[in-house]
């Protein structure tokens, strides 16, 4: 039995297990992700070749151009490719696309415009790329070489670039499908390290450790949403470490408008509170803004730019709540259009630096394929999200010729087309959506991971769960059921939020049972006025609730953060009904 061999609460075992970890060695391996157990870079199609034609441009002397993308994926793949090629002494430059004057990717402009009266011999694509036909064949005619480093879908046919880099290729057997765009440019950087070794470059100066640039790999795996597994896992758990040590100066500036200094982060920060404010750049105005906050090593610098991200975060934020409400009131006004397996909507005047997010929240709400169409003089810019059992990407190939353009993943893409063409598309998406998917599919689950007693739940239990982590998209944070519960007292904090005392409903009076800390964030109204008296069953998730010891004054020197076991309720129910999934 897993739980035995590990000495762990069966909970945890039972936890694992759902993630298809089924025995000691592999349990081993996912509690401690190290560094040490990343596989060879070699591995990936056409590494050897773009680290022959790098390390030439650098012996040459050639100028060197890192064109990336504006989201905190591709700024972050960008930070790191730039980073290690300036401490390789390369004459490196970069480029970040206008998300709203220039669209993403390599176009043939970039070539022409900038890279050609530059002088620049050699562009490497990061998170882009892959689809760049035009602008590599232009490359191609001006005697410029590229290298393609991305992880979106591939086309049946690749560009005609020097080398491609994108795990996702059908001939590319290395196993890393998984990585974001940033991983793929840090696996190019070890290999460039490795190559160096060999060469004896590393004789004659220090050898860079690497995992000081797992903190961006970090934010921009997390941010991307790509499954939090095998190498990304490990990237992650080493970033994590890495922000701990405030060793980069943006990240500190970043955490310091958050309120976030001196406490623990997870994947939550990475993902709520630290990568919107780096994307407001690309969203708003230009994500190279945010590229300057990553990398500048000048405190003052980092401080001034993180506080106007975090200006314009707080107006990207109003801005998506306006077309957020401006949508619900449109559907609540157009019922019928709720009658449809997938929504597809566009407007003129809508800002399509933040359409996906409100995609992203309209799926959230009401579970099913969203697409958002920005408007503007003829031309549609669209945004695309899906939950869970449609594939994205499969659906818009199926729509194609009303497409000028289109790309990104299985749950997440852009599209470009003709305003005149809009209803087509809207037609023959539904129907896609209609034939590839049933009415059940977009029913909302809850997986639950096991059911679980109050006597279950320990500090141990906390902390072998926190083992687990980091948590994500590919390893969501453990599930569980707990039934019988009296609410001893409640209050709304944060103005959304019912903070609660729980214990178990069994309990006599005498007991000294200690009652749980809970919450419920974002709880609706209906739940909060008046809050329940009594839960038949929740679906929660046992965490640690730390604060600093000084919440007030600072952290004290050798202070310790404090911490108390806190039940985080995911759903539930005050009376018997079967509204909860159960996957035990």
């Amino acid at each position: 039995m897993l739980a035995d061999s590990l000495g762990c609460q069966l909970a945890v075992a039972t936890s694992l297990i759902n993630r298809g970890i089924s025995s000691p060695d592999e349990a081993a391996a996912f509690l401690k992700p190290s560094l040490a157990h990343v596989r060879s870079p070699f591995l990936m199609k056409d590494v050897d070749r773009a680290v022959e034609r790098i390390l030439l441009a650098i012996r040459r002397g050639e100028k060197v151009l890192i064109f990336g993308d504006y989201d905190m994926d591709g700024i972050t793949a960008t930070a790191v490719l730039v980073e290690f090629l300036a401490y390789l002494d390369a004459d490196v430059h970069y480029y970040i696309p206008n998300r709203l004057t220039e669209g993403y990717g390599l176009t043939r402009d970039h070539v022409e415009k900038h890279a050609m009266p530059d002088g620049i011999s050699l562009i490497i694509t990061v998170d882009c790329g892959i689809t760049s036909f035009d602008a590599v064949s232009a490359a191609r005619r001006a005697g410029i070489d590229v290298i393609i480093t991305d992880h979106h879908e591939t086309p049946p046919l690749m560009p005609e670039a020097f080398a491609v880099l994108n795990p996702k290729q059908p001939d590319c057997t290395s196993g890393f499908s998984w990585l974001a765009g940033v991983g793929v440019a840090f696996n190019l950087v070890i290999a460039l390290r490795k190559r160096l070794r060999d060469e004896g470059f590393w004789n004659n100066r220090p050898e860079p450790n690497l995992k000081a640039a797992c903190d961006l790999v970090a934010l921009g795996t997390v941010a991307d949403m790509v499954p939090l597994v095998e190498e990304n896992r490990i990237y992650v758990k080493a970033g994590l470490e890495v922000l701990a040590s405030d060793v980069r100066p943006g990240v500190n500036a970043l955490l310091d408008v958050c309120n976030m200094l001196n406490r623990p982060l997870d994947t939550r920060d990475l993902a709520f509170k630290l990568a919107p404010r780096v994307n407001a750049a690309g969203r708003l105005t230009h994500g190279s803004i945010a590229l300057r906050l990553l990398t500048t090593s000048n405190m003052e610098t980092a401080h001034a730019i993180a506080k106007e991200l975090n200006q314009e975060n707080t107006r990207r934020q109003k801005i998506e709540n306006r077309i957020l409400s401006e949508i619900v009131q449109h559907l609540e006004n157009n019922p019928e259009l709720l009658e449809q397996r997938a929504l597809v909507l566009d407007q003129e005047g809508w800002h399509q630096g933040v359409i996906g997010i409100v995609a992203s929240r309209l799926v959230d709400r009401y579970y099913r394929p969203v697409v958002l169409i920005a408007v503007a003089d003829g031309i549609g810019k669209g945004s695309a999200r899906t939950p869970d059992g449609f594939d994205l990407y499969e659906g818009l190939k199926g729509c194609a010729q009303y497409l000028k353009k289109f790309g990104g993943h299985k749950a997440a893409a852009g599209i470009t087309l003709r305003a005149e063409d809009i209803p087509a598309f809207r037609r023959d998406f539904e129907k896609i959506v209609c034939q590839k998917t049933t009415p059940e599919d977009f029913v909302p689950k809850l997986i639950i991971d096991g059911e679980i007693s109050a006597s279950d739940v320990s500090p141990e239990l906390a902390d072998e769960l926190e083992a687990l982590a980091p948590f994500g998209t590919g390893n969501q944070e453990p599930l569980f059921m707990l039934s019988d519960l009296d609410v001893l007292s409640a209050r709304v904090v944060g103005a959304h939020h019912l903070q609660m005392r729980l214990r178990p409903s069994n309990s006599p009076k005498a007991d000294q049972t200690r009652p749980f800390d809970a919450i419920l964030f974002n709880a609706p109204a209906a739940d909060c006025n008046p809050p329940p008296k009594r839960f038949h069953r929740i679906a929660c998730h046992v965490r640690w609730n730390r604060w600093p010891p000084s919440a007030a004054g600072g952290l004290r020197p050798g202070g310790r953060d404090r911490k108390s076991i806190q039940l985080v309720i995911k759903d539930f129910l005050a009376a018997r009904s079967d509204r909860i999934v159960e996957n035990v």
